[in-house]
């Protein structure tokens, strides 16, 4: 990501033409940030399980094992949509950094996330990180009814595995009346069920716990509260090449 951008705004000298670089980038920025968060949409895409069966006795039926794999994970979503906006943030950056000379730094917890930031692009933070906000409180949620550990194999959560009975209804008769000699024996039939054999399961998502997802919003939180400060503080040529994504979502995501 790091050479695309440099490719792109080395070659600019003025202004008007970091702009229209802008303008591109961020029309590819938002198709790939609704890309990377379509499969957010489709629950079914994040939800993962594994059952096996076995036969309560050797003759029993053999069924065969079921699974569905995780599709869609909720971090790597994360990581799309970092790498999406990364360069919007670095050419915006470059753009309102020429633009304008009121600056100042903002500050989360005594950290320099963006140094020497102009108003201009602080205006352009508030914008996306209120964005990226509604984003993050739509993030799924691991179910707290079950217990969840990450699995190392499948980088998704999953859940220990339950055992349950599999019956089968097994016709069984109830004489109601002996046979007599004027009459045949009265019998009623039911069914019984009778256990056959048991499934294993474990159930697999790609959802975050919910302690992940406050974590994320009250660092959002703090640094939206960082820019509007920062903003008030500042007052309100030559490109300057800024980076300043990698850091911002370093922090918001790691």
């Amino acid at each position: 990501m790091r050479g695309s951008h440099a490719s792109t705004v080395q070659g600019v000298a003025k202004l008007n033409q970091i702009i229209a670089v802008e303008k591109g980038v961020r029309t590819k920025a938002q198709q790939d940030l609704t890309e990377a968060q379509r499969g957010l949409q489709k629950p079914a895409l994040l939800a993962g399980i594994s059952r096996t069966y076995q036969p309560k006795d050797e003759e029993g039926e053999q069924l065969p094992p079921e699974s569905t794999r995780v599709q869609v994970q909720a971090e790597d979503v994360l990581r799309d949509s970092a790498a999406a906006l990364t360069r919007l943030f670095d050419v915006t950056a470059t753009k309102d950094w020429t633009n304008c000379e009121a600056r100042a730094d903002v500050t989360v917890e005594g950290r320099v996330l963006v140094a020497q930031a102009p108003v201009t692009y602080l205006l352009f933070l508030e914008k996306q990180l209120a964005e990226l906000h509604a984003v993050l409180r739509k993030l799924p949620v691991l179910d707290a009814a079950e217990a969840w550990t990450l699995d190392p194999s499948t980088d998704a959560w999953k859940t220990e595995p339950v055992r349950t009975v599999r019956t089968k209804k097994v016709p069984r008769n109830h004489v109601k009346a002996e046979a007599t000699e004027k009459h045949p024996a009265q019998v009623e039939v039911y069914y019984e069920d009778i256990p056959v054999g048991y499934w294993t399961t474990v159930k697999f998502s790609g959802a975050l716990p919910a302690r992940r997802v406050r974590e994320l919003l009250d660092r959002l939180e703090k640094l939206q509260q960082a820019v509007k400060f920062a903003r008030e503080e500042a007052n309100g040529a030559e490109i300057t090449d800024q980076r300043v994504g990698d850091a911002v979502f370093g922090y918001l995501f790691g």
